[in-house]
């Protein structure tokens, strides 16, 4: 690695909101940036940031971002003096550091040497144990016959942990609860390990049934100093991959960060490392605590030590990569508050953490609607509205910071951030992150490995509505009817004035899960009745009533009054779905007006779009024949309900796009229509 040099120029071999985040401090240290992007990649937000960008390839990452040859390549064509790898991709590649070197680019990161030596995880173990560091037992030889592997599991004692020694992401990983499973779970992790990486060598550690995943920050300069920025617990995962952070680690004692602190530094001194790096530990219930690995790059949870820290690391290793000390001895390192990161990942946990595609139609914090301190709370992002989510690469959107003076605080900071971050035309898991951050096993910090697993049926509960929930739905759909009256001509609102009367609108509710269903057992009708005041509303729904109104705040946000009880709440359309949302979690129900001036024709007639999810029923016209305004064209069943579209003017219908039975998604164009002159 080429230590000592400046540059004026750093290449972000990377995508996302990493190569966004690289982007920022760089500039903020007059660096000059290069982006470079896959033909998926084309129009993405890094490729926007950058001063540079430059093509490697298809959007295949094997042929273009994981390419050395093509990011070198780019680097000399910019005149980059560097290259920050981010996280994933070659970020812990030897082979490319190598490359750099030869070719006299400075890599942002550790020598080539360092990631050798952790990325063996067998051999990582053994200097591990030679530097002093706590390993938990278990078997880390050369030999791999299968009777010598399962004599080491035998003598360890069940339950163990099977993990392929070149390994990473969970991938060639299975715990094996007793002998008998042994053989069985050997053969399907060498079959993963061969398959990702190429290598079958196996390790055993006796699999510790609650443990804690705490990982310590370490930073190390080409002097031979080193610190470590404290630590960050990342317990609550998916599949082996984290998904809630926070630093610091719940329930730590000064001298057990100081502990766990001096270990991670020797773990790094040992191999000479230089730059940011993560030593993981395990972290037992009797305080115990194992060496598990090193990452040697910047992690994707960082942004929680930079909160408590005050520190950027990023350019601390852009400093570090030029040749200088480390900016802070260990004594001058300080620790203040608590701080959160959520990972937003275009996936459905409803669908076993399916990962998820689409068009971004909008992706927004309103900070101000929630009101919130914007110096506590930090998007890293690597998307904006508009973007495109592809299948190519990690689902993983983006990253919420949030700080406060302490754990409580912060996690009151974090359900009200969850709630502002408004993401439509993609799902994500954010309402998934609002039910564990408020579970109150994750409130009270008991935390562990498994903490979804433990947690699953209170996670993936249905929902159970109450009356306040389809009172405050009813709300915003009324208020959604009103805006939309005021532009239509008086003549022709239908806004449920009646002579000599109260006006009436009823509306129909529906979980989302629910509007497909072969019942409609889950349809909720809410009666609402304008009251003199000119501002409330008397809601029924079956044997129950409140009196409420709705005012709409700054942002996306909503006050909502029922019974005298005032509530401040994140109100948003989603598709043809209400969402309310609060720190608490968030009501999501399909909504519908029933009564109608024509008596169940659909109001949306002018826009010849599904009006919401559902199926059509029959098809009313032939393409062609000429049609008058209001004349019904098709119908189409959603929520138990039939909805008919009718001629927004005199004209024609020119084609249907949907046959009799197909089925429709919300805002898709049903036909196309021609008006006459």
């Amino acid at each position: 690695m080429v230590k000592g040099t400046e540059f004026s120029k750093v290449l972000i071999a990377n995508r996302g909101e990493i190569a966004c985040r690289v982007i920022r401090t760089a500039r903020r240290m007059g660096l000059a940036t290069v982006a470079v992007y896959s033909d998926a990649d084309a129009n993405a937000r890094h490729v926007r940031e950058a001063d540079e960008a430059i093509r490697l390839g298809p959007a295949s990452a094997r042929e273009s971002y994981l390419d050395i040859q093509a990011v070198i390549d780019a680097a000399k064509r910019t005149g980059a003096g560097a290259i920050h790898p981010g996280y994933g991709f070659l970020s812990e590649n030897a082979s490319f550091v190598k490359a750099l070197d030869e070719a006299g680019i400075v890599f942002v990161g550790p020598p080539a040497s360092a990631i050798s030596a952790m990325g063996d995880k067998s051999a990582a173990k053994a200097r591990m144990h030679d530097a002093g560091v706590p390993l938990v037992p278990g078997y880390h030889g050369d030999d791999q016959n299968d009777a010598r592997l399962k004599e080491e599991a035998d003598a360890i004692g069940y339950p163990v942990l099977l993990k392929a020694s070149a390994g990473g992401g969970g991938k060639g990983m299975r715990v094996v609860e007793s002998g008998g499973n042994f053989q069985a779970a050997l053969e399907g992790c060498r079959r993963e390990s061969q398959a990702a990486f190429g290598d079958q060598r196996m390790l055993i550690e006796k699999y510790l049934t609650q443990p804690r995943h705490v990982e310590v920050q370490v930073f190390c300069d080409s002097q031979g100093d080193g610190v470590y920025l404290f630590e960050r617990d990342c317990s609550v995962q998916r599949r082996h991959q984290k998904v809630l952070e926070e630093a610091p680690a719940p329930g730590m004692s000064e001298e057990l960060r100081r502990e766990m602190g001096e270990a991670a530094v020797r773990a790094a001194q040992e191999i000479g490392y230089v730059g940011a790096g993560t030593v993981e530990f395990l972290l037992d219930a009797d305080s115990s605590f194992y060496f598990m690995e090193m990452n040697t790059r910047l992690q994707v949870e960082h942004p929680v030590t930079e909160m408590i820290t005050g520190e950027d690391l990023v350019e601390w290793q852009l400093r570090v990569a030029m040749g200088e000390s480390l900016p802070k001895r260990q004594e001058e390192l300080t620790l203040t508050g608590h701080s959160f990161e959520a990972r937003i990942y275009a996936e459905d946990p409803e669908q076993d953490f399916l990962p998820a595609t689409g068009h971004l139609e909008r992706f927004v914090l309103d900070l101000s609607g929630a009101g919130l301190n914007p110096d506590r709370v930090r998007l890293d992002s690597g998307v904006e509205t508009g973007d495109e989510v592809s299948m190519h690469y990690d689902p993983m959107l983006a990253k919420l910071i949030v700080w406060g003076d302490d754990r409580i605080q912060a996690l009151a900071t974090l359900g009200r951030a969850l709630a502002a971050l408004d993401v439509r035309g993609v799902t994500t898991n954010r309402a998934f992150l609002q039910r564990l951050a408020s579970h109150p096993a994750f409130q009270q910090a008991e935390l562990d490995t498994r903490f979804i697993e433990r947690h699953e049926a209170e996670l993936f509960a249905p929902r159970d509505y109450r009356l306040e929930d389809y009172a405050g739905a009813a709300l915003v759909a009324l208020d959604q009817l009103h805006r939309a009256q005021k532009e239509r001509s008086p003549w022709d609102r239908h806004d449920g004035f009646r002579l000599n009367a109260p006006r009436r609108i009823r509306i129909a509710l529906c979980d989302p899960s629910d509007a497909q269903a072969e019942d409609a057992e889950s349809l909720v009708t809410v009666e609402a009745t304008r009251q003199q005041d000119q501002q409330s509303w008397r809601l029924t729904i079956g044997d129950e009533s409140c009196q409420g109104w709705l005012q709409s705040l700054e942002g996306d946000a909503v006050a909502i009054t029922l019974d005298g009880h005032r509530r401040r709440l994140q109100a948003r359309l989603d598709e043809n779905a209400i969402v309310l949302a609060d720190a608490q979690g968030e009501t999501r129900l399909y909504w519908q007006r029933l009564d109608k001036v024509d008596h169940g024709q659909h109001e949306t007639a002018a826009t010849l779009t599904a009006p919401m999810h559902g199926t059509v029923v029959a098809l009313l016209v032939e393409p062609g024949t000429p049609v008058e305004k209001g004349m019904p064209l098709m119908v189409m069943e959603a929520m138990k309900m039939e909805h008919t579209l009718s001629a927004p003017a005199d004209g024609q219908v020119e084609s249907f796009h949907f046959d009799k039975g197909d089925t429709v998604g919300q805002g898709d164009v049903l036909l196309e229509f021609a008006a006459d002159e």
